[in-house]
């Protein structure tokens, strides 16, 4: 799978250099021939908390469980020199106090310190905490000193060794609870340093919601979101953000299901929920995986505001994941359900004073976010959803008719499920209905002329979810290698010739943790201190950041589109505003293509851009240690008489960017 090229970096030679041999295959290209409005909503982002996406991923605390509200309280702290079995005479004891019985945020933490010198309250952080030289991190903590017995709270950055990275303290100097921040500076980069806490005093104190931020956090927020897995995603100019998944929207349980209102409001009173994939592979165990809600329905919505994307939120709709338990809500019951899509489209759009746009103004967003778009189930079939979801579309339309309503299609591109839902949508009149796809680089390729024969007219096409899998779905051997993100630029072409029908793309899952993921593959990596998009991500961007508005017909002489012949694929598009045609090519041989391309019916600049996608071996992956291993690399063209000769090397996506006169 070696190319041979003289020329890596531009994978085109112009037609003074082409060789004589070899057939070239000639594409034409109409600017004048508009066939579609592409959407803006065309290429979007699908945000589910896996893989650690939201806690100790994108949202940026890095104390793990910092209101001692995980089902083993005490999950995340270590106290080294305390024995649970004894009275700790030289030490101390932490214990968690539960004030009520209600579910919401209530422990807290009592620690009873015998000896000063000896006692240590450690937080792991997820995986660690990731700390940069001169970094500025802000604490936050909340403590009763009933007693006044305790002068001091001292908190560290501790590497392995026991190394002090950076400190701080506090003066606990109220009786009663009350909340005090402080400023660490990190004197040494250190991926993998855990925050140790020691007093000066003894006797009682107590301590609760305990919280560390890196100051740098997206636009400055306090509490924020980490701003180098933002930029990723900014830099993906994405048409919207869907949120908040994917099968956490389920829940393996009725009773585990992602509730929207408890996610809003003031940070503190938000409800943690375990996560649904703490237990559901077992060969990627997490216990510790929760859901705090820093990252909640406000933060979302605030999120797609600062990408310029359309927010497109999935609620539940009185089902429990089908490849779990399946629980059903009985139709009678489904009001309050119903009611909770109602309440949140009026704290996305409604007026600061009606009941929940005074949540949403509580929270410093006095204007409406304007949503347009709300999705009902997840990847749910059959009978049992087709009839919950005619119920949820009714009452939406009653009260909200410009809301447009996304619906499930199922988890599968094809078969009994998916036939039966698409159908019966069908003649529900729905408005987009939401396919998904996990298959083989080979399904990819193949697919890419999936929508060239759908009937128009009716429904239109979200491609909610799709990540072609090197091995097989859920598989935690699953690569994010060139062969994949390669058969994925092939399918999306075919996604992209027919926008007229296919409005919406995004692929799944987002983000992952280097060393808490769940499922392969992902669009970006991370660790505690570093992000990098892969090969799938470059892709993905290429596409979006060149979009155009309307779309052009590309196609041989003889008037076939590319869509795989001699492994060739093609798209074209044209933004108006830029005056510039875009020209995607996908050649997934193994082959060097020459190829002739004629301009049609607008004169053009002299010279155009290629910005070219390609690796040596199609098992190649960008990593950590290698980010930019398959990035797109520019070259210069020039366009003679509206034609374009060029070569195209093997296992190659390219984006050429032409000028129009």
């Amino acid at each position: 799978m070696t190319k041979m090229n003289c020329y890596p970096l531009l994978a085109i030679l112009l037609i003074c250099s082409i060789s004589a041999k070899g057939q070239k295959t000639k594409l034409e290209v109409d600017v004048t021939h508009s066939i579609a409005e592409i959407q803006p909503t065309m290429y979007g982002i699908f945000f589910e908390d896996i893989n650690f996406a939201a806690d100790g991923g994108v949202y940026a605390e890095m104390i793990k469980n910092r209101g001692f509200e995980f089902d083993n309280p005490k999950m995340g702290w270590q106290e080294p020199n305390s024995n649970s079995y004894g009275f700790n005479k030289k030490s101390g004891i932490a214990n968690i106090i539960k004030s009520s019985t209600d579910a919401s945020s209530n422990n807290f933490c009592r620690v009873s310190i015998e000896n000063d010198s000896g006692y240590v309250l450690i937080n792991e952080g997820f995986r660690g905490m990731g700390i940069k030289k001169n970094a500025k991190y802000r604490l936050s903590l909340m403590t009763k000193n009933s007693k006044l017995e305790i002068q001091k709270v001292r908190i560290h950055f501790v590497d392995e060794t026991g190394q002090v990275l950076g400190e701080c303290s506090i003066t606990p100097e109220a009786r009663d609870w009350k909340t005090y921040t402080a400023t660490l500076v990190a004197t040494e980069t250190n991926p993998k340093v855990v925050l140790k806490i020691t007093f000066e005093g003894n006797g009682v104190i107590d301590l609760d919601n305990i919280s560390l931020f890196p100051v740098n956090t997206w636009k400055g927020r306090e509490n924020g979101l980490r701003e180098d897995i933002v930029q990723l995603l900014a830099d993906l100019q994405p048409g919207f953000l869907r949120f908040p998944g994917g099968c956490i929207v389920e829940g393996r349980t009725l009773a585990q299901r992602y509730q929207w209102k408890k996610t809003v409001g003031p940070l503190w009173d938000r409800t943690l929920l375990i996560n649904r994939w703490n237990t559901e592979f077992g060969h990627r165990p997490t216990p510790d995986y929760f859901q705090s809600f820093g990252l909640g329905f406000f933060e979302y919505f605030q999120l797609a505001e600062d990408l310029g994307a359309e927010p497109l939120p999935i609620l539940g709709c009185g089902m429990a994941c089908q490849f779990n338990t399946g629980e059903l809500v009985p139709l009678a019951d489904l009001d309050p359900y119903v009611q909770d899509a109602l309440d949140l489209i009026e704290f996305a759009n409604g007026p600061a004073d009606s009941p929940w746009g005074q949540v949403r103004n509580s929270m410093g967003h006095p204007e409406p976010f304007n949503m347009k778009y709300i999705g009902i189930g997840n990847e749910q079939w059959g009978p049992e959803y087709i009839e919950r979801y005619a119920i949820f579309e009714k009452a939406i339309k009653e009260q909200y008719p410009d809301i447009v309503i996304i619906s499930s299609s199922g988890p599968f591109p094809e078969g009994d499920f998916f036939e039966y839902g698409t159908s019966e949508l069908k003649k529900l009149n729905a408005e987009i209905i939401d396919e998904h796809y996990y298959n083989t680089p080979e399904w990819f390729r193949d697919n890419a002329t999936r929508y060239d024969d759908y009937a128009r007219g009716g429904a239109k096409i979200f491609a909610g979810e799709y990540a072609a899998q090197s091995v097989r779905t859920t598989s935690p051997e699953n690569k994010n290698n060139w062969e994949c993100a390669l058969s994925e630029a092939a399918f999306i072409t075919g996604l992209e010739r027919n926008a007229d029908l296919v409005v919406m793309t995004s692929y799944a899952p987002l983000l992952a943790h280097q060393d808490g993921w769940q499922w392969t593959p992902n669009l970006i990596w991370f660790n505690n201190l570093e992000a990098y998009g892969t090969a799938n991500y470059h892709v993905q961007k290429l596409f979006s950041n060149h979009r155009g508005n309307e779309l052009l017909a590309i196609s041989t002489f003889d008037g076939k589109v590319v869509a795989g012949e001699n492994d060739l694929f093609a798209s074209s598009v044209k933004n108006t505003n830029s005056g510039e045609i875009f020209v995607k090519l996908v050649n997934t041989s193994d082959k060097k293509q020459q190829l002739e391309i004629d301009i049609k019916n607008q004169q053009l600049e002299g010279t155009a851009t290629a910005l070219i996608l390609s690796s040596d071996q199609l098992t190649d992956e960008n990593s950590f240690e290698n980010p930019k291993k398959i990035i797109p690399r520019e070259s210069e063209l020039s366009a003679i008489n509206n034609h374009l000769s060029l070569e195209i090397d093997p296992y190659t996506f390219m984006v050429i960017k032409i000028g129009l006169e």
